[in-house]
């Protein structure tokens, strides 16, 4: 199917993890690459997720790590189909639901937002596949469970792909791997060896290679899709994403994910009683209100406002670059008509004066916009409107940020200041919003960068599919996704993953909120891996032979 409808998510617990464990680990083993994507019990203090310091930072993301846990983990593996089409994908997602066995900090606010959005409590303790945090207790290579389900992440050498991914690393680490090593250089000095093929964020490459107005996750997604029905429609290259025809015996572990078409929402908002838009949770992707807002938290309708809201600049900026180019040529007819013969020194020629000399900043503007789906925003155009950021390096805006992505700096500042807030804030919340089964008002999740907050999916009015328990397999579905079109986007027809990194300038980057650069996933020569890992990986590669045979 060329794009998504109905996505179905294969929910995997201890009654079933047995039966589907040749499944899972083969899709692992043969994807081109792999989304993970988890929902957590909390976070815990706010301020020290963005503090400064990244070194702070990643302890205070350790300190959770360490008495927090992750609820579900989803994995969605994208298959590259070449002999369809070069951008064709066959993608099986799993929604694993976990349960730790030891004792661990459950936040207040993550789990009203995880009931709020159809987490069942019930079905975790009951059902949720146990596992330990730390390093392994024995040989645990050959059992069926999540840590072992990890290994075989690692084992496969795939591109890992997250969105807003620091904090889901962290986590990933301490609660499937071995104990968290205290220093930030050590830690990136590991995970560089777990996964050599390269770790890629969508917040990043929505921040910095699409240059979307909003990176959040589903805001991310939609506009990915959008973008791609468009390309579709005039006969272009496009992505396509296939599933699997899962057997009826199957059909009461599959949850269908329904995700309307951009023709659904543009229907919508041509009818007379047209919902505002929220805009705390336009510009976060998280509202405080939660499903009580009155105001829509539609996100097609809040990428169409903001395409509306593009494309008026634009228009404004043509008039105001018409209107100097006419002054400029009334100018030049006065003084030829006068017989002003200056212009032929000035000029070394007769006649008006060439365009080069009459150089506006608006030009090079109209020129740095140039950029893929056209989501770039100049600088020069953004002072020119008189627009300006808020700043959030305050910690209510930090709250907010809790449930929900942010928008990214250039989307701040391309809507109205008091609506939207600064990539620092949204990040946090994105992170938050995972928490709670990726949505962005969760606290405790990771999807949201700054911090490692996650804001996966949104507390959207829309039909009661777009909530549920599968929200971890789901995001993960939808991060994969962003990856799959910015990779086309860029890579063009060269998708030869054996040429080297797909995307350079994304290559081993996560998203920081509040940092014009990324943290660097790579072992610098003042860092030295873990002892806990450098002993783990080995045992990992020397297993890997044997371990890895088809079942």
């Amino acid at each position: 199917m060329a794009d998504p409808a109905r996505v179905p998510v294969v929910d995997v617990q201890s009654d079933n993890l047995a039966e589907l464990w040749p499944s899972m680990v083969l899709a692992l083993r043969s994807a081109t690459f792999v989304a993970v994507d988890t929902e957590l019990s909390g976070l815990g203090a706010r301020k020290l997720l963005l503090s400064p310091c990244i070194e702070e930072r990643y302890k205070a993301v350790c300190s959770a790590a360490r008495t927090r846990s992750v609820l579900s983990l989803g994995v969605a593996c994208f298959k590259q189909l070449p002999e369809k089409s070069e951008n064709t994908y066959l993608c099986q997602i799993y929604n694993l639901t976990l349960l730790c066995t030891e004792d661990y900090v459950v936040e207040p606010q993550s789990v009203q937002f995880l009931v709020q959005h159809g987490f069942d409590f019930n079905k975790q303790y009951s059902q949720g596949i146990p596992y330990h945090k730390g390093n392994d207790k024995g040989n645990e290579s050959q059992s069926l469970s999540v840590r072992t389900l990890f290994l075989e992440l690692i084992r496969a050498k795939k591109p890992l792909i997250l969105h807003n991914g620091l904090i889901d690393l962290v986590f990933l680490y301490q609660c499937f791997y071995a104990h968290l090593p205290e220093s930030l250089g050590t830690f990136t000095a590991d995970l560089s060896e777990m996964f050599p093929a390269g770790i890629y964020d969508t917040k990043y490459a929505s921040e910095f290679e699409t240059r979307f107005v909003a990176s959040y996750l589903e805001y991310a997604y939609k506009k990915c899709k959008r973008e791609n029905c468009k390309l579709r429609e005039l006969s272009g290259q496009h992505l396509t994403v296939e599933f699997c025809n899962y057997p009826a015996n199957m059909s009461h572990y599959i949850d269908y994910r329904y995700c309307s078409l951009e023709e659904d929402s543009h229907s919508s908002a041509a009818g007379g009683n047209k919902v505002p838009v929220c805009e705390k949770f336009s510009a976060y992707g998280w509202c405080p209100k939660g499903v009580k807002c009155p105001e829509s938290h539609n996100i097609d309708l809040i990428i169409d406002e903001d395409d509306k809201l593009w494309e008026k600049r634009k228009k404004r900026k043509h008039r105001w670059k018409h209107r100097k180019n006419m002054k400029v040529l009334a100018t030049a007819f006065q003084q030829e008509s006068s017989g002003d013969n200056t212009e032929q020194a000035q000029n070394g020629e007769e006649g008006p004066p060439r365009k080069q000399s009459c150089y506006e900043p608006a030009a090079a503007t109209e020129l740095a916009e140039i950029t893929p789906n056209g989501e770039g925003r100049p600088l020069e155009e953004i002072s020119m409107d008189m627009e300006t950021e808020v700043s959030s390096d305050t910690s209510t805006q930090w709250e907010e940020n809790l449930g929900g992505t942010e928008r990214t700096d250039q989307g701040a500042a391309a809507q109205s200041p008091s609506a939207r807030g600064n990539a620092s804030d949204s990040d946090q919340a994105e992170k938050k919003s995972k928490v709670g089964l990726g949505s962005a008002s969760h606290p405790a999740t990771r999807e949201t960068e700054a911090a490692g907050a996650a804001g996966k999916e949104k507390e959207a009015h829309g039909p009661p599919s777009q909530g549920g328990t599968h929200r971890a397999g789901f995001d993960a579905f939808m991060t994969g996704y962003i990856m799959a079109y910015v990779w086309m986007l860029k890579q063009g027809k060269n998708i030869d993953p054996s040429a080297g990194p797909w995307l350079p300038d994304c290559h081993n980057k996560l998203y920081l909120s509040g940092k014009s650069v990324p943290l660097q996933i790579v072992k610098s020569l003042f860092s030295k891996s873990s002892k806990a890992h450098s002993e783990k990986i080995k045992l990992v590669w020397d297993s890997a032979k044997s371990y890895n045979t088809p079942h």
